[in-house]
């Protein structure tokens, strides 16, 4: 469980610094291609004196595997800036983090991970917060509704972003755990090209705030992917991705009130309310 519980800091740790960053960042991809190069130095260092490629049982899912998680992590960034601008910051946010019914039915109907009825009744309660959290009405929103045509993007981005998350669990269950250090390189290598080729194409400019800042963001950003991959091995995938959810919307919620002055609703006090209730529940 302490895995998760830092998965969760170092997860919602990563909303912070980018909401700390956007004031003095230009060149978005140009942060996370930084950002990405943090990840694999880290990772490179957990993975010690072996080598980068060996010729071991699970290598070659390791590489592919890492390779389509690294350019998962990039789409859905992109889907969610492009979504953002057509259906509004809420209607976008709320479907991103509904992403996590994937892989929680994922560990349900492919894995056959079993949940109590408790359990069972704390994932419906943490589903209804997450939308309770996000679903309000704002004038963002009802300058976004009238492009109609562009509400396919939030079905896209729930599916990219339940995808994504659920790539670290297909490696937990069908991956060598001997070789964990070396998939979480591969994933932050590809994220990084990837990051690289875009940037490149947009032209953008290396200043020192995309260096600093994506400094800062890439030892949460890995932390954070390295925790998560870690506690799938120690807690069912049904618990884990629900806890994560939920548990990074509180501490995102209570930094939002302490550091930025943010003030909550009724309907967000009461999500949070169902949040606890629902993390007390999901791990009986």
């Amino acid at each position: 469980m302490l895995y998760l519980i830092l998965a969760v800091i170092t997860g919602a740790s990563v909303s912070f610094v980018l909401r700390l960053s956007k004031p003095y960042v230009k060149n978005e991809m140009v942060l996370f291609a930084v950002n990405y190069v943090i990840c694999f130095a880290l990772a490179r260092m957990f993975m010690g004196k072996t080598d980068l490629i060996i010729h071991t049982e699970g290598i070659g899912f390791a590489l592919i595997a890492g390779a389509i998680a690294g350019a998962l992590y990039l789409i859905n960034f992109i889907l969610l800036q492009s979504s953002m601008h057509y259906n509004g910051l809420v209607l976008s946010t709320t479907f991103m983090k509904l992403g996590v019914i994937v892989p929680t039915l994922m560990a349900i109907t492919i894995f056959r991970e079993q949940p109590s009825i408790i359990q069972a009744i704390g994932l419906v309660i943490a589903i209804v917060a997450i939308v309770m959290i996000h679903f309000e009405k704002t004038s963002e929103e009802t300058t976004s509704s009238g492009n109609k045509g562009y509400k396919y993007l939030l079905i896209v981005l729930l599916l990219a972003a339940g995808i994504t998350d659920s790539m670290a669990n297909i490696y937990d269950n069908f991956g060598n755990p001997e070789l964990e250090n070396h998939y979480l390189f591969y994933v932050f290598v590809a994220a990084f090209l990837f990051a690289a080729i875009i940037s490149f194409r947009r032209k953008e400019k290396v200043t020192r705030a995309e260096i600093l800042w994506g400094t800062i963001l890439g030892i949460p950003n890995y932390l954070s992917a390295r925790f998560l991959l870690l506690s799938l091995g120690s807690v069912p995938a049904v618990i884990t991705y629900p806890v994560y959810s939920v548990g990074s919307i509180i501490l995102i919620t209570i930094a939002g009130v302490l550091m930025f002055k943010e003030k909550l609703s009724k309907q967000k006090i009461i999500a949070l309310v169902l949040i606890i209730a629902a993390l007390v529940l999901l791990n009986m």
